[in-house]
């Protein structure tokens, strides 16, 4: 049992030919099975830059999405949460929601939402505010994203650690929001990882880094991963495709250089490899040191309707969704759970096969699906396992 010799040269193969400044500058991508690891790090962290490592840091946007959901679940093991409680008794905020008859509709024509506002609805994200397809297609702004974005609640669209408010102030000015949707109708992405964040630090009574470290980091030995680092020189820089090549969108020294103002729980974490290995591992073991195995079955299982799903498909491109994870359901990696980040990173475990892919770009996504790199990397591991 193990990774074979030839599917090995196979995947360092395809790393390669995805490796170039016109393509990704570098990457740092690993296999594993069991107890047996591949990692290929290639290219350079800037174009013209220094060599990619297997420790350089690469920002993981949306794959921070399984973590949340992790430290969520941990304190639910620990009493402090419960995943069918109305939120409400830690965000008041939250209460006697409002929800919109149109999305697109003007803020003050709303009807009073149906049920009230769950721990398991933000994780599932059918709680009913979020990113939708048609938002994006609209001529000009729906009035609630044009709210949203005066707010500066930062949760529609790519993230960016420099447009937040504080926590307590972000809560206050998303209640007074109205719902896009009922509880429960709807898969409405992203938005339930930022308002899970604010919970999971007011149920422990700390800022969420700290609940983050105490709960996940710590236990795995996850000493590199963190909403900002000062290592600067180990960082990618970030780069996003344009028509005349890559263009940076943020350097080393940029928004994650520095503490956040919000402890952005849905994108905004720097990690290694080897950080999201040990968290691979975690799930693949049943949740140890962090999570029972029943809480990873319930967090790895789908769902969604399959209304849901369709509402969604925009973004889960017909994955499933489980608490804060997509879940795939056919074809070869079905059965697998993880999810990638639209910065250039995905994360992937099979627990029947005992197999992990984590790939690390510092290339953004042209669209919400993961480019080649990544579905090219993964066809490659699953081969080094067969």
């Amino acid at each position: 049992m193990g990774l074979n010799k030839d599917g090995l040269e196979r995947f360092g193969e395809v790393a390669v030919s995805h490796v170039g400044e016109d393509r990704a500058p570098g990457l740092v991508a690993l296999v594993a099975h069991g107890d047996d690891v591949h990692v290929e790090a290639l290219g350079t962290l800037a174009v013209g830059g220094t060599a990619v490592e297997r420790t350089s840091l690469f920002r993981i946007a949306s794959t921070t999405k399984p973590v949340t959901a992790t430290a969520t679940l941990a304190l639910v093991g620990e009493g402090l949460l419960e995943l069918d409680e109305p939120v409400e008794r830690l965000l008041p905020e939250l209460a006697n929601r409002r929800v919109m008859r149109r999305m697109d509709g003007p803020l003050d024509d709303t009807l009073p939402a149906e049920a009230p506002v769950t721990v398991r609805g933000l994780l599932t994200f059918t709680f009913g505010f979020g990113m939708a397809l048609e938002m994006f297609m609209a001529p000009e702004p729906w009035p609630v994203v044009a709210a949203a974005t005066q707010a500066r609640l930062a949760t529609i669209g790519p993230p960016q650690p420099d447009d937040f408010v504080d926590p307590d102030t972000w809560i206050a000015r998303f209640g007074e929001l109205p719902l896009l949707a009922q509880p429960g109708e709807r898969w409405l992405y992203n938005t339930g990882a930022h308002v899970l964040g604010i919970l999971c630090a007011r149920a422990v009574g700390t800022s969420y880094d700290e609940v983050l470290r105490t709960r996940v980091f710590e236990p795995l030995g996850m000493r590199d991963t963190g909403f900002y680092t000062q290592d600067v020189e180990r960082l990618a820089t970030a780069y996003q495709p344009t028509a005349d090549g890559l263009a940076v969108w943020d350097p080393p020294d940029g928004q994650w250089s520095r503490p956040p103002a919000f402890h952005d729980g849905a994108a905004g974490l720097v990690s290694t490899v080897d950080d999201l290995l040990a968290f691979a591992r975690m799930l693949l073991r049943g949740g140890d040191q962090v999570l029972t195995a029943d809480q990873v079955r319930e967090m790895s299982r789908d769902h969604l309707t399959a209304e849901q799903r369709e509402f969604g498909r925009a973004f889960l491109g017909g994955r499933g969704w489980g608490l804060g994870t997509s879940v795939v359901l056919d074809g070869p990696w079905a059965g697998a759970t993880g999810w990638d980040g639209g910065l250039g990173t995905s994360f992937l475990v099979h627990p029947a096969r005992d197999l992990a892919v984590i790939v690390l770009t510092q290339r953004m996504f042209e669209t919400a699906q993961a480019p080649a790199v990544h579905t090219d990397l993964q066809t490659a591991a699953l081969a080094a396992v067969e």
